[in-house]
């Protein structure tokens, strides 16, 4: 992570080149007349919330998004088993032989 400093007048007339900066990592040091008065730093991973922290995966290209095959609130198919080995597993997990 690297550092830079700048004055509130540039960082005003250039906002969204810096907000890029801090966005891949590093921070902007603002000063008033020479003397700093704060820092612009990025959000640590671990301080996003969970859908944030997903979305970062997605928009770096580590993970895909899933759509499900099916329209929401359709339930899926049923697995097809043999004749009646759910019945008989039903059964076995109720105690009856």
């Amino acid at each position: 992570m690297s550092s830079r400093t700048v004055g509130i007048r540039e960082a005003k007339a250039n906002l969204s080149k810096y907000l890029r900066s801090i966005r891949q990592g590093n921070e902007i040091i603002i000063t008033d007349r020479g003397r700093p008065i704060g820092k612009i730093v990025p959000i640590q991973p671990e301080e996003l919330p969970l859908a944030a922290r997903l979305q970062r995966l997605v928009e770096n290209g580590l993970i895909e998004t899933v759509r499900p095959a099916l329209s929401a609130g359709r339930p899926a198919p049923p697995i097809p088993l043999p004749d009646e080995l759910a019945q008989r597993l039903l059964q076995e997990d109720r105690g009856h032989d």
